[in-house]
């Protein structure tokens, strides 16, 4: 696994690649993501980190809107269930809790889909920031509430005393 710290409007920025693929993207954390090894730096590894790089600049920038880099998280099938679901979100549009629940078929998996979602290795490309309260509230946020704020403002939402307006 390689890994690049990139610095953003968000703060500095971990990313990790391994085996042709983004597996981890996070706010400032020295740990790499579970379940992954050092290893000596690839072609492979270091164009991932590239596009990676550029497309959260372009974003940042507000000139993109969806991802393409190759992205490859690992986790339990629930929690993958989960981050494909979050990946359905599309830019400036958001979902409760409760309607991935209901879309896994289970609209009592609440806290599951909040647990998955706490869980996601690559932040805003899988973008679990997308993520609300039913009422409209900024629940969790495993980076901290303030950044999802700030991500959700960059998407064009209003955010005011914690809640979703607008």
């Amino acid at each position: 696994m390689e890994s690049r710290r990139i610095e953003s409007t968000m703060g500095p920025l971990d990313l990790f690649a391994d085996d042709g693929a983004l597996v981890g993207l996070n706010f400032q954390r020295e740990n790499m993501p579970k379940g992954y090894a050092a290893s000596p730096p690839s072609k492979d590894n270091g164009r991932v980190l590239d596009r990676a790089e550029r497309e959260l600049d372009e974003y940042f920038a507000g000139k993109r809107k969806v991802f393409t880099v190759k992205c490859a998280p690992r986790g339990t099938p629930f929690q993958m269930k989960v981050w494909e679901l979050l990946c359905e979100i599309p830019f400036g549009e958001t979902r409760a809790y409760v309607d991935l629940a209901r879309k896994l078929g289970d609209k009592n998996a609440v806290r599951a889909v909040g647990g998955a979602n706490g869980k996601n290795p690559i932040a805003i490309i899988v973008p679990c920031h997308r993520v609300i309260g039913k009422d409209g509230s900024m629940t969790g946020f495993a980076s901290g509430v303030h950044r999802k704020e700030k991500l959700l403002a960059l998407e064009g939402h209003g955010v005011a005393q914690g809640r979703l307006f607008g």
